[in-house]
């Protein structure tokens, strides 16, 4: 399964325009933040790119949970976000 990482600087419509990308190829994807303004982010992107797939079929579902990840060595909890076809 493919991971996009997102960051507070990450811009929406950008990042979903990459999950409808990967959900069309694979239908399913794992967007990862850490981070408040990430998380943030990351949540609007799942939510633009329902818009995007709605109009030809595709209805998403979003199944939040949390990772560890290490960033600059140093251990951080990220939310996880697994986005696929319902």
């Amino acid at each position: 399964m493919e991971i996009l990482k997102v960051s507070s600087r990450s811009a929406p419509n950008s990042v979903a325009g990459a999950i409808a990308g990967v959900i069309r190829t694979d239908r399913k994807v794992e967007v990862q933040a850490v981070g408040a303004g990430a998380a943030n982010q990351a949540l609007k992107a799942v939510a633009i790119a329902r818009g995007y797939l709605a109009p030809v079929g595709i209805d998403l579902v979003c199944v939040p949970a949390f990772a560890n990840v290490s960033i600059d060595g140093e251990d951080r909890t990220a939310i996880k976000l697994i986005v696929e076809t319902r």
